[in-house]
């Protein structure tokens, strides 16, 4: 059972252990919100969307004016756009298809879900000397088309597209997952469950969202490729299927796909000491310039995803892999070596009783900071979170935007920026905020008073003797 009642805002912050500066996520239902350590909303694009939103130097950011109506098309984002701190477009693109919903004005849409990146730098997130462009450059957008593929299934599909448009938006570069479906490894167990169940979803009447890419980034500069390995070549994308729990890289001039991990995490010593990825979000290569530089970074969520033989909790074979707590794994490509995580574990909670204190099965990000911290987007609650190296909490921030309907606060993805890349604002005064003890917090009118019978005998606390009840049986009666 999760609190009902709890604060919002920033309820942790080390100045002296966090690398500072604004965050920008998705307010949820409001628009792109962005927020200096303190938690205050400095400043707050409405009626922007963003799939993810991403800051760009100069106080600009990019996300959509608009979402196609869901009973038409499943997260489709009408356009990508940019625009400037006063909301004023810089570049928009929408030309990727041409849709006539039924009872809508026809219109051009780019169909964009889950990301995109602009050229400059890889990952959409600050990089030193790897600044993404805001004047000019090519733009990566990860797409919707649909289709049927019989290999696949035997119904519509909505797959994964990804394209490249220049300034002037032309269309210079194009990839369909579905090309590569005999690529990817599926037993055919999982051939048959998908078959019957492409991951069924709301739009276009009833889709089978068969892969469902969340993220996709080029690799930018890295010692693999420097070292000679040309899987690893700047240009190539790496993306995650969430659906699958594949996470691949694309080669840029073939096509093909040249390393992957998933969909089963047990067929090497490898890929089971890594452990199994579950609907993961947000895989991507750590940038060059940044701590853990050429490691490859996820949210590895949990949750539900998969397809393979059924069991008690997917009786079809769909979702076959479960598991109910999230991780955040820093790893190695080559060797597979796990080289940092987050979990329930490095939080200090509890096993098994207390895992699911760090959980997200959907959305849900993570970023390496400079310094070499880590920030964390837990989605599901709405919490974006700052952890040492040595896992130590030192920043957290609890979305206070709860949408129109008040039933929750998600957060798909948020990123931190330097002060630098707002020239608009002065830098902020960095204030302290010690965690609470939660043991004495209360609600204004209900103070906590000191609870006599508690006592700390040898440092742990306890009932006093005096209130206990025993009883001693009778063993004499039956």
């Amino acid at each position: 059972m999760s609190s009902t009642i709890y604060p919002t805002g920033t309820t942790i912050y080390n100045p002296d252990k966090c690398w500072s500066g604004y965050t920008v996520f998705i307010a949820r239902e409001t628009g792109i919100a962005l927020v200096n350590m303190n938690g205050e909303t400095v400043h707050l694009w409405k009626g922007l969307h963003g799939f993810p939103a991403k800051l760009l130097p100069g106080g600009h950011v990019m996300g959509s004016l608009g979402v196609r109506p869901p009973k038409f098309g499943y997260m489709d984002q009408t356009d990508v756009v940019q625009v400037d701190w006063n909301g004023e477009i810089v570049w928009k693109f929408d030309q990727y298809e041409y849709i006539e919903d039924p009872g809508q004005d026809p219109r051009w849409m780019a169909r964009q879900h889950h990301d995109y990146q602009r050229a400059g730098n890889p990952v959409g997130y600050y990089a030193p000397e790897m600044s993404p462009s805001t004047t000019e450059g090519n733009t990566l957008i990860l797409s919707h088309k649909n289709c049927t593929i019989p290999e696949i299934s035997e119904k519509l599909l909505v797959d994964d597209v990804i394209y490249e448009v220049n300034w002037d938006g032309d269309i210079v570069w194009e990839w369909s997952c579905s090309d590569h479906f005999e690529d990817f490894g599926f037993s055919e167990e999982a051939k048959n469950a998908m078959y019957r169940n492409p991951n069924m979803v709301i739009g276009d009447g009833k889709v089978g969202d068969w892969m469902h890419i969340n993220s996709m980034s080029t690799l930018g500069p890295n010692r693999w490729y420097d070292a000679g390995d040309e899987r690893f070549h700047p240009d190539n994308i790496i993306f995650d299927g969430r659906q699958t729990n594949i996470i691949a890289i694309i080669d840029k001039s073939s096509g093909k796909i040249v390393w992957q991990i998933g969909p089963d995490y047990n067929s090497s010593a490898e890929l089971k000491n890594l452990g199994w990825i579950i609907g993961q979000h947000h895989a991507h290569m750590i940038p060059k310039g940044l701590p853990g530089a050429g490691n490859i970074i996820v949210f590895d969520n949990g949750g539900f995803a998969g397809y393979g033989n059924p069991n008690p909790g997917a009786i079809s074979g769909h979702n076959n892999a479960l598991r109910d707590y999230s991780r955040v794994l820093e790893f190695a490509p080559v060797s597979l070596e796990i080289v940092w995580q987050y979990s329930y574990h490095e939080a200090g909670f509890i096993p098994k009783m207390n895992s699911h204190k760090f959980y997200s099965p959907l959305i849900s990000s993570a970023q390496r900071l400079p310094n070499g911290n880590t920030m964390i987007t837990e989605g599901s609650g709405g919490r974006i979170f700052e952890v040492t190296a040595e896992h130590e909490l030192v920043w957290e921030y609890i979305s206070p935007y709860f949408g129109l309907d008040n039933r929750g606060n998600n957060v798909y993805r948020a990123y931190r920026a330097p002060y630098d890349w707002v020239p608009q604002l002065d830098r902020p005064e960095e204030v302290t905020v010690e965690p609470v003890d939660v043991s004495r917090f209360r609600v204004p009118g209900m103070e906590w008073k000191e609870d006599s019978s508690i006592v700390e005998v040898d440092g742990t606390l306890g009932y006093h003797p005096s209130q206990l009840c025993v009883v001693q049986l009778d063993e004499s009666k039956e």
